[in-house]
């Protein structure tokens, strides 16, 4: 059993009081004798792991592989992993390729059975992940919504080193639900924009960067500047939804403050 990590705050503040503390609680969590047993078996153990069928079959490796590209839902989902695992990811047509959430492809080009050729440094990558996600996973289990903050401000900044188009970026996040959680909130969207044509759904989500942000571009939206605007904006709102009425006044009035300093 593991230990929620309360910051004793929600919303804006929360969110700002994880920033403060998150380095120092990073380094308790990889102390954590359960995480550290989780990741010492990966590193003596991934090497004698040659195909997708072989992890599969081994519930503690396959466990911290999926922990660590935040795909641990997939536990149970063992032939659909495999599947992945061995798909061809040069091949635009194949499976890993033409599923929209992306994390499944970070986790075949990171084992690279497939390609036959595993990422440098897998054991000490898939580690470094698990840690960090388990200290967002943590984080989530007292307040989910800054885990889906944590969440995004991760993905951007590996966004933003990305070769993609943009339109392919914006399509990622969409298929992203953790993600496109963060984006709906900043920009005010609701549940709904998700049944709108996909091409509707981009024009849409890239107008309201533009608006929030100045920009639907990328690396202009990873620059650390814009990046806390979206986050703190969807902590915000978040919190205008979730809070008792008697809190609502002061986060609508952070909202109204926000808005005054971006113009």
């Amino acid at each position: 059993m593991t230990i929620p990590i309360s910051v004793g705050a929600t919303g804006l503040l929360g969110w700002k009081i994880v920033q403060r503390t998150e380095a120092r609680q990073i380094e308790t969590v990889a102390r954590d004798p359960v995480v550290q047993r989780s990741t010492a078996y990966f590193r003596d153990n991934i090497d004698r792991v040659t195909k997708a069928e072989e992890l599969v079959k081994d519930y503690r490796l396959l466990s911290t592989a999926l922990s660590a590209f935040g795909l641990e839902g997939d536990i149970a989902n063992k032939a659909f992993i495999q599947k992945v695992l061995e798909s061809d990811i040069s091949d635009k047509s194949s499976l890993v390729n033409r599923l929209a959430d992306k994390r499944y492809l970070r986790l075949a080009e990171a084992f690279g059975y497939g390609a036959d050729k595993p990422a440098a440094n897998l054991a000490e990558t898939v580690s470094t992940n698990f840690v960090q996600r388990e200290f967002e996973r943590r984080i989530g289990e007292s307040d989910e919504n800054l885990r889906l903050a944590l969440n995004a401000r991760r993905d951007l900044q590996e966004f933003a080193g990305r070769e993609s188009s943009e339109r392919t970026l914006w399509f990622e996040v969409i298929g992203n639900q953790p993600l496109r959680k963060v984006f709906q909130g900043a920009f005010g969207f609701s549940e709904s924009y998700g049944r709108l044509p996909v091409d509707r759904q981009l024009e849409e989500y890239t107008k309201a960067a533009k608006r929030l942000l100045g920009s639907s571009d990328f690396k202009e939206m990873a620059k650390p500047e814009n990046m806390e605007r979206l986050v703190q904006t969807f902590m915000v709102r978040s919190q205008l939804v979730d809070a008792p009425v008697a809190n609502r006044y002061s986060a609508a009035l952070t909202l109204l403050q926000g808005g005054r300093d971006g113009n």
